[in-house]
């Protein structure tokens, strides 16, 4: 398969750095606002990005008191910006710990059906109780049984979006026959987590499937996208991580039985941009400056699992934070943390200012050739297939990003200028999947 270089716009309130908020430019209540995200992603289009992604959690994700914190639910959302959109592929994040295959399989295969092709589900397994006790659980299920059920919920879903062969609505107005039967299958999915009858509900969608996506770091994690991933979503520091974490996932994809080619690997990059590297340094003071460590410091206690009490803003970290671990809590953000503090000697002031931008998410300061010298050099030394491009403001960092930055790319002849592709498969250079029900294919999937 040819690489072609992926971008995704990333959209988060008034941006990513936890102090965009507080410029004077921000409004504070974009967060609700469909307009301010119909825009960006028309903006986005008009750039010919890949996709436009949004996170999610069950949970009050940001400390509110730190950043604006309301969140739209994303499928809803995607669905809103499909109607205003006709190219750009709609990414959302949803949670296979609370949800129900059927439910979910419905909502994506509603979505790539307005959309006409453009759904991709990033799937989360969503660690901590304080999840669980928003769902009327009182602990989360631990991490072995959240990839179980992940890899179930999977697997009935698959055969749910695959009820529908491709033609089995007909149509036929003079024998009276709207759909085949015979071409609706139920799936009597009969497993440890669900028993569903099925068929779905709805026709096979545009892509046959979303575009499945996954950004778990653990090994399970990661062995769950050598699994089912197109797509995978990644925090790395430096080209040598993110070259490490490139070959891993690759290799574990191949012994699984897949084209490694067929697995996009996408990290997060934050891009804050100047005309020089001077002006792109005050930039990223200016929004630095704005972060309120006291804010900071309770998030970045909670992510270590620590006492805030423990952290000193002008001291190092305490030693022995690696073996501070509480069962099944995420550990991925902490280890990025541990990175920043133990492997570049960082204190805890400096941390937080690592942080602020993107959350870990590697932070790119400079100029437009140098932003895009970054996204090349990655490319093509196999650290990434394309990124999930997180502007530190919005909407100034993606209109900078694409006037500046995306130019570059396509005359270096690594981003496309023209859509080829009306689908997210057909961006990410992805086959459409036949149905598993289809005459010639095996029913690959078992309970």
């Amino acid at each position: 398969m040819s690489r072609n270089l992926i971008l995704n716009a990333f959209l988060m309130t008034t941006g990513h750095h936890e102090a965009s908020w507080r410029l004077p430019e921000s409004t504070v209540n974009t967060g609700t606002d469909i307009a301010h995200y119909q825009r960006l992603a028309q903006l986005a289009e008009s750039a010919k990005f890949d996709a436009v992604f949004f996170a999610d959690s069950p949970v009050l994700q940001a400390p509110p008191a730190q950043r604006p914190a309301g969140a739209l639910d994303p499928i809803l959302l995607l669905t809103a910006l499909a109607t205003v959109t006709e190219n750009i592929g709609l990414i959302a994040t949803a949670s296979t710990s609370y949800n129900d295959p059927y439910n979910l399989a419905r909502e994506f295969a509603t979505l790539d059906t307005i959309s006409n092709g453009r759904a991709g589900w990033n799937v989360v397994t969503t660690a901590g109780d304080a999840a669980a006790k928003n769902f009327s659980q009182h602990n989360q299920l631990d991490s072995s049984q959240r990839y179980a059920r992940a890899d179930e919920f999977l697997n009935a879903a698959v055969k749910l979006w695959d009820s529908w062969e491709d033609d089995a609505a007909i149509g036929d107005k003079q024998r009276g026959i709207w759909a085949d039967p015979q071409k609706i299958h139920r799936i009597n999915h009969q497993g440890k987590y669900f028993q569903i009858d099925g068929p779905l509900n709805l026709p096979r969608s545009p892509q046959g499937r979303p575009v499945i996506i996954q950004a778990g770091a653990s090994p399970a994690g990661k062995n769950f996208a050598a699994q089912w991933a197109e797509a995978i979503f990644a925090v790395q520091q430096s080209l040598g991580q993110a070259q490490g974490f490139y070959a891993d996932v690759k290799n574990r994809v191949a012994a699984a039985g897949r084209n490694p080619e067929a697995v996009k690997v996408l990290p997060g990059v934050v891009p804050i941009i100047g005309s020089t590297v001077q002006e792109a340094a005050a930039l990223a003071d200016e929004l630095d400056e704005l972060i309120l460590p006291e804010h900071a410091l309770t998030n970045l206690a909670a992510q270590l699992h620590i006492d805030p009490t423990e952290l000193k803003l002008d001291a190092k970290l305490p030693v022995g934070l690696e073996h501070v671990v509480e069962a099944e809590k995420s550990t991925s953000r902490r280890d990025v943390i541990l990175k920043l503090g133990y492997g570049r000697d960082l204190t805890v002031r400096q941390i937080l200012r690592e942080l602020g931008p993107g959350r870990g998410h590697q932070t790119v300061v400079g100029t437009p050739e140098q932003i895009a010298d970054h996204i090349e050099e990655s490319f093509t030394q196999r650290a990434a297939d394309g990124f999930n491009i997180m502007a530190p403001v919005l909407p100034s960092g993606l209109e900078v990003f694409i006037e500046q930055v995306v130019p570059i790319l396509q005359q270096r002849g690594l981003f496309r200028t023209e859509y080829s592709s009306s689908t997210l498969r057909g961006h990410y250079g992805l086959d459409r999947p036949a149905s598993i029900f289809a005459e010639g294919e095996n029913l690959k999937l078992s309970a």
